[in-house]
């Protein structure tokens, strides 16, 4: 889809920003990307409240083929053929996913929040008696011992004596 027919396709909803995605575009509002034009269609984001409208008019998930298999995206389902001559109504759907993506990125800021206040720092485990490791020697350490090794080594020595 080229970037004049989304700009224009959009227009009743309100601005959008285009970004580059895989065979297309990610669209973007309110700093969420609520949607994606690629050659499948627009595919718009949804979730629990809005999914049912989806199916209800036949919306297929949007899905990709990898080398082994079918991968199923629900959280993206594409866009109704009637709405690509109705911009108005589009807008009401448009508004919606944006509202899905929105619910989607505080769900998932939450979870992230949550998960990073309840770690707590990791200690190590008390070793065994008779299992502790020797204190490696700083590197300044290792290379005055092999510089040391060296003046010392038995070939230099017995070329010395001769």
């Amino acid at each position: 889809m080229d970037r004049d027919y989304l700009i224009d396709l959009f227009s009743e909803f309100g601005p959008v920003v285009l970004r580059r995605m895989f065979s297309g575009y990610g669209i973007v509002a309110d700093d969420v990307n609520f949607a994606m034009a690629l050659r499948a269609g627009i595919i718009f984001r949804v979730d629990e409240q809005t999914e049912a409208r989806y199916q209800a008019e036949g919306a297929k998930p949007f899905q990709y083929e990898t080398r082994n298999k079918t991968v199923i995206v629900k959280s993206y389902r594409h866009l109704p053929e009637r709405l690509y001559d109705d911009p108005e109504e589009l807008a009401v759907w448009a508004r919606e996913a944006v509202g899905a993506a929105k619910r989607a990125a505080a769900k998932k800021a939450g979870v992230k929040k949550r998960s990073g206040q309840r770690s707590a720092p990791a200690k190590a485990a008390p070793r065994k008696s008779g299992t502790a490791k020797k204190a490696k020697p700083p590197a300044a350490k290792k290379a005055a011992l092999k510089t040391a090794g060296r003046k010392t080594s038995p070939k230099r020595l017995s070329a010395k004596k001769r």
